[in-house]
């Protein structure tokens, strides 16, 4: 499931750079294809932030990478 991720994540950061470039590039004339690549774009790119961190978060449950140091609270600092 990792690799599918992975490939997807590569596959969707490919889509937001590519669609962005067109969608900044497009004249002013372009203003429904501006406006579709505008789209794809920010699917892209949320696609592909959703891929990262899911990979990020199943590499530290795997014991892949070291897990990001964080503030645990514990019981005894609420009382």
């Amino acid at each position: 499931m990792a690799k599918l991720i992975a490939i997807l994540n590569v596959i969707a950061w490919s889509g937001f750079w590519a669609f962005g470039y067109l969608a900044l590039s497009s004249g002013s004339e372009a203003g429904s294809q501006t406006l579709v690549a505008i789209l794809l774009a920010a699917l892209g790119g949320a696609l592909g932030l959703w891929a990262y961190f899911w990979l990020i978060r199943h590499s530290e449950a795997t014991g892949y990478a070291k897990p990001r140091n964080r503030v645990t609270i514990k019981e005894e600092e609420t009382a």
